[in-house]
């Protein structure tokens, strides 16, 4: 069970850059093809950007061409949580971190086996952590 870190909104505030804070706890998503991680083939390890969880690994991740960070699994089974977003007139699946609720991005039936899964995560959301 992952410990969960819970905050004030003026505490989330004070902590995170103004785009991190649209994105993490507004749901917010960033434009395609602006990411900082959209494009990044370095070997490493993917972090909550607002609580430093492990979410996602580079051996996980593949060029969707969708301009998004994409992965076919998180690192770790209970890394990341998901709700059901009906916003924007759609169904999707909402991904966010298990430790401390920041919104993602979303889950797609439509990614590469061996799960079938493409997370769709914004770059604003993630720092990196390059393998020595």
């Amino acid at each position: 069970m992952t410990e969960k870190i819970e905050k004030s909104d003026a505490e989330w505030r004070a902590e995170l850059t103004p785009e991190q804070y649209r994105v993490l706890r507004r749901q917010g998503t960033e434009p395609a093809f602006t990411g900082a991680y959209w494009s990044t083939k370095d070997a490493g390890r993917y972090l909550c950007a607002g609580c430093g969880a492990e979410l996602f690994a580079s051996a996980h991740k593949f060029d969707s061409g969708t301009g998004w960070p994409s992965f076919w699994q998180p690192s770790a089974d209970g890394a990341v949580e998901t709700d059901t977003d009906t916003s924007h007139g759609m169904r999707r699946t909402e991904v966010h971190c298990a430790r401390c609720g920041s919104h993602l991005g979303h889950v797609f039936p439509d990614g590469p086996r061996p799960t079938g899964e493409r997370y769709c995560i914004n770059s604003v959301s993630l720092t990196f952590e390059p393998e020595d």
